[in-house]
């Protein structure tokens, strides 16, 4: 056996790794895919200037990044995005939603789209604080 440090992603080794993780989580929670969740925002020239991606798993919606462009904040446009998304999320059976988010990014956005905080990693120096954000979607 060796042990080997690796300072450039490889696709290979880190599929590898996501299969066996998975075939481990399929033993416990059964057969289910995640499917991937995008709800993105163009203007007239075709450019991206907003948008949410994420995914659908075991009744939860994972979202991994929402972003809006700087000259189209306060505008909405992050609101409809969320609104869309979960609206979508809800119809694949999800029950609640879960992000993260730095403290100079936008937990207050979360808390204010009905997110509650439910863990957060502080005090690292030279790391901005982590907010862990859950929101359950009852009985909607």
């Amino acid at each position: 056996m060796n042990i080997k440090i690796h300072n450039e992603y490889q696709d290979e080794i880190f599929n590898s790794l996501v299969d066996n993780l998975r075939q481990f989580n399929f033993k416990k929670m059964g057969e289910e895919r995640s499917q991937p969740l995008m709800v993105i925002i163009r203007n007239d020239n075709d450019e991206i200037v907003g948008g949410i991606a994420g995914r659908t798993i075991y009744h939860q919606f994972l979202i991994e990044v929402l972003w809006v462009h700087d000259d189209k904040r306060g505008q909405g446009l992050g609101i409809q995005l969320m609104e869309i998304a979960e609206c979508e999320a809800k119809k694949r059976g999800c029950i609640a939603a879960q992000v993260d988010t730095l403290s100079f990014q936008a937990p207050k956005f979360y808390e204010k789209m009905g997110f509650k905080i439910v863990g957060n990693v502080s005090g690292v120096k030279d790391s901005p604080d982590r907010y862990f954000l859950l929101k359950h979607y009852h009985g909607e």
